[in-house]
């Protein structure tokens, strides 16, 4: 039986220099009106971050008052526009993760994103990076063709990312790295939001987020 590898990639501040979901919902919604949903998030987001409150429930917020009841295929289109810009800004790009990919799709593995960002735009510049799949965010459209404001399952950030990556893999990878030899797990990631998917690694690799000492 021929061994399978599989390389998984964080994005934001891994692939990417810094965090895209803000830039993104800018890109998608303009300034003025993410700049008025951030003021208004800002007190929930500051007790998650002082450990008070779900991280996770202050995104969801955000993403609500900037997208629901919105008609999701403009900004689907954004998405698409967004991921081919920023493919081709080597300014927003961490050149050193990329020849890792590189050096992963040359040797054969298989490569997923798991990140906590968008599948809006993560989707459509998987492909332009070299990636197989994408393991992240998504954003709920109702019948009607727009946006709820719900997310379609949880955020893809701390254990989520183990979940989605071992449904992705199948139930045959096991639980530990002992029990899915025939599964080789490379991961790479720079925040804490990474740390179960580089425990699960057998090649855990934790990324110095760019322009840190």
């Amino acid at each position: 039986m021929s061994e399978r590898i599989v390389a998984a990639f964080d994005f934001d501040g891994t692939i990417t220099r810094r965090d895209t979901v803000v830039p993104f919902l800018a890109y998608a919604c303009g300034n003025a009106r993410v700049a008025r949903a951030l003021a208004a998030v800002a007190p929930q987001l500051a007790m998650a971050l002082a450990g008070r409150g779900e991280r996770d429930d202050s995104k969801e917020a955000l993403l609500h008052r900037l997208l629901a009841g919105r008609e999701a295929e403009p900004i689907v289109a954004a998405g698409r526009a967004f991921a081919r810009r920023l493919a081709n800004d080597s300014r927003r790009l961490r050149a050193d993760t990329l020849e890792k990919v590189q050096r992963h799709r040359a040797a054969g593995h298989e490569l997923v994103l798991v990140s906590a960002s968008l599948t809006t735009y993560l989707e459509p510049i998987a492909p332009l990076l070299g990636f197989d799949a994408v393991l992240a965010t998504t954003l709920e459209i109702g019948p009607d063709g727009r946006f709820t404001g719900r997310l379609v399952g949880r955020n893809c950030r701390g254990i989520e990312k183990v979940n989605r990556l071992r449904a992705w893999l199948g139930d045959d990878n096991g639980d530990d790295a002992g029990e899915r030899a025939e599964c080789v797990i490379w991961a790479y990631g720079d925040s804490s939001g990474d740390t179960e998917l580089l425990a699960m690694a057998h090649q855990p690799h934790r990324v110095r987020r760019a322009g840190r000492r």
